[in-house]
């Protein structure tokens, strides 16, 4: 199926370098016909072939696109081995995090110099107590090309730990059982799981999501004894509906488990006594059309964050014994100015994460005397957020601050007396100083009149005179918000000149629910839009030109990639799409694919025609025409769970085919991971050095 790379070299002088270098041709794809037809109308996918990573012929094309790559940016080699030294010399080799306390033992995790993995510890009764290394990752992880470990999860008196290790990038996860008293990994492991478990109050018991193999959707929850074969575990629920997926949680108070099934826009919990096991978990709230809840437990009631008849969410309360919608009464009231994102209960306090104006907050409820208040930030642009708080019965409030010049910074609060105390800032090393750099937040009119966001941060100095570097970040999908944090790697780009940018896109929740909503379905335009907008905007402003104007997004911002260079190629220097999603039609049509069932509320169902047409009137793939593209870095990872390996492949292939430029365009395939890219502490860096020095070689710095 590979007609190969041309193996002739020519020198040829590009823009892009500041010498001349020897290339090589780029590899071709052969195109072997394959008519796709539905609602009478018939598409050709000359790459439809790529889609079989067992194929050696698929295997074959991927490498020599890499090794194209390598061969393409051979001039920037010293610059990519600089910059990786420069991010990771900023980083604290050995490092403690903040610890925290949760059922008589402080938890925390530490790095060691030079290790990639963390150690994850706990001590008893007190942070001057003996040192317990519960796990530690580095040695787990000897052998493997990837390992990553999620879910770990302690049982309620200590001494059982239970954790997901994925060895593949695809996140099916085997749960492994270790005893801490003992030290000793129990024979037993579960395959094929989501790597979370939640612990019932008997500390022998806990229950697991499973997933279907092919798709990865989560769809059964089993119930689990410690001591005996997985084999003998009993199935508790099964989530039919395939446009559903569901989990299992214990409840903060740990008086119940929680299983959610949850889509787009619908959800339906079940509740368990945690003390009793092995009866039958009992329907909250049977889902219904169009509403989306949460529930989390205090005392002897249960709070309700629901949008039901509240664009923006709003909080209601009910009894423990009467938990259908008719007895839900309200307490915080829908706001159409401030979206309701979460709600985090203590024994007499609650914690309302809120978003107003694109800005997170954080607002604290005495829930005794109904007394509140608002903690103040005062950056222009930031993120506060509740962090680790496992303990019910505390007055003390544990969250986070960042902000894009501002480090990650964790602050223990206490509701009652409104003391603030700084735990721990992270150390940037190499003399990092927050005042040698500026964040702006200005707003830009979009084409229909939408005020979007943009947050903004540069070095001082950063002149703006339309000649400057930039680089406009986006993502625009399923109601997540892209916010302002902190990033030591950014200041590679910073201090060299770049200035960098996120555009808070409809299709987020950075302005409410209807953000959102304006930027889905048959308004998914709108968030391509925003970004074309937001972007001519910084250069009417002179804070660069198309000459020194990147983009950059993953995944789903992948997809806002691929459509604004279809739809504005002369815009961009350069582009950088990463895992990109830009086959939707093709993926959206082929159920056995991961995820896809469950997006249908996002994207809609190709199977329908209205939807089928206007998917395919943005759908990158589909719209690749014969124009000049602008410099382009593709990345994806063989094994990506979330968006598949031959969509990039395909694009970039088909990219070759039909663009009339000859700017680069370059398909880097990680191929011993996935959607997240490498694991560990540094050897994601190798990816990001990657990309930076494709900017900076293009800015000819």
């Amino acid at each position: 199926m590979l007609s190969g790379v041309s193996l002739f070299a020519c020198k040829e002088k590009k823009r892009v370098m500041s010498e001349e270098v020897v290339t090589i041709a780029p590899p071709v794809a052969d195109k072997v016909n394959k008519e796709l037809t539905i609602h009478g109308d018939t598409r050709t996918d000359n790459y439809y072939w790529m889609n079989d990573r067992e194929d050696p012929k698929v295997i074959a094309y991927l490498k020599a696109e890499n090794a194209y790559l390598d061969t393409m940016t051979r001039s920037s080699a010293k610059l990519r081995t600089k910059l990786y030294e420069e991010m990771k010399s900023r980083i604290m080799e050995t490092d403690v995090s903040v610890p925290y306390l949760k059922e008589g033992y402080y938890y925390y995790s530490r790095y060691e110099q030079g290790k990639e993995y963390p150690v994850y510890c706990r001590k008893k009764g007190s942070t001057e107590a003996a040192e317990e290394i519960i796990l530690n990752v580095n040695d787990l992880a000897k052998g493997h090309a990837y390992y990553q470990v999620g879910g770990m999860t302690v049982s309620p008196d200590g001494q059982w730990l239970a954790y997901g290790v994925d060895t593949v990038s695809r996140r099916r996860y085997v749960i492994h059982i270790k005893n801490l008293q003992t030290g000793e990994l129990q024979p037993e492991l579960i395959s094929e799981t989501s790597g979370n478990v939640a612990w019932a109050s008997d500390n022998k018991t806990f229950f697991y999501t499973t997933k279907d193999t092919s798709t990865l959707r989560e769809n059964k929850i089993f119930r689990h004894l410690t001591g005996t074969k997985a084999s003998d575990d009993q199935l508790v629920y099964e989530e039919k509906d395939e446009t559903y997926s569901a989990g299992v949680t214990r409840c903060k108070s740990g008086k119940y488990i929680m299983i959610e099934s949850g889509s787009t826009l619908s959800s339906e919990y079940r509740i368990l006594d945690a003390s009793k096991p092995t009866a039958a978990f009992k329907v909250f709230q049977p889902r219904q059309k169009d509403m989306l809840y949460h529930i989390d437990h205090q005392d002897n009631q249960f709070y309700i964050v629901t949008n039901w008849d509240a664009v923006n969410f709003r909080l209601m309360q009910c009894p423990l014994d009467k938990t259908e919608r008719s007895n839900w009464k309200e307490v915080i009231a829908h706001r159409p100015d401030v979206l309701l994102e979460g709600l985090d209960l203590f024994r007499d306090h609650m914690v309302l994460s809120e978003r107003s104006k694109g800005l997170t907050q954080l607002r604290v409820i005495n829930t005794r005397t109904h007394e509140d208040h608002y903690l103040h930030f005062d950056e222009p642009a930031y993120v506060a957020s509740t962090s680790v708080n496992p303990e019910f019965d505390t007055k003390v409030l544990r969250y986070s601050y960042t902000s894009m010049t501002t480090p990650v910074s964790t602050y223990d609060y206490n509701m009652d007396t409104k003391q603030n105390e700084l735990r721990k800032r992270q150390e940037v090393l190499g003399g990092y100083d927050p005042k040698n750099y500026i964040t702006e937040r200005i707003y830009v009119t979009a084409r229909d009149g939408a005020k979007v966001p943009v947050s903004i941060v540069y070095k001082k100095g950063f002149e703006k005179n339309g000649k400057m570097p930039l680089l406009l970040y986006g993502y625009g999908s399923y109601g997540h918000s892209i916010d302002p944090v902190f990033s030591s790697n950014r200041l590679s780009l910073l201090d060299r000149g770049f200035a960098y940018a996120i555009a808070h896109i409809r299709g987020g929740e950075e302005m409410g629910r209807q953000w959102y909503e304006d930027g889905k379905l048959f308004k998914k335009k709108n968030t391509f839009t925003d970004f074309i907008d937001c972007a001519d905007y910084l250069v009417a402003q002179h804070y660069t030109d198309s000459a020194h104007l990147y983009a950059m997004g993953g995944s789903a911002g992948g997809l806002l990639m691929g459509a604004v260079v279809n739809m504005r190629p002369t815009l961009w220097n350069g582009v950088i799409a990463a895992v990109p999603f830009v086959d939707v039609v093709t993926t959206m049509l082929d159920e056995s694919i991961p995820l896809t069932t469950g997006e249908f509320d996002e994207w809609g169902n190709p199977k329908k025609k209205e939807y089928y047409d206007y998917m395919k009137s943005y759908s990158p793939y589909d719209n690749v025409t014969p124009q000049a593209y602008p410099n382009m870095l593709v990345t994806t990872g063989l094994h990506d769970s979330q968006v598949q390996y031959w969509e990039p492949a395909k694009w970039v292939a088909k990219l070759r085919e039909v663009k009339t430029d000859h700017h680069l365009l370059l398909l880097h395939t990680n191929m011993e991971a996935g959607h997240g890219g490498a694991s560990g502490r540094f050897k994601p860096l190798e990816e990001i050095a990657m990309q930076y020095a494709f900017l900076i070689t293009l800015e000819g710095k």
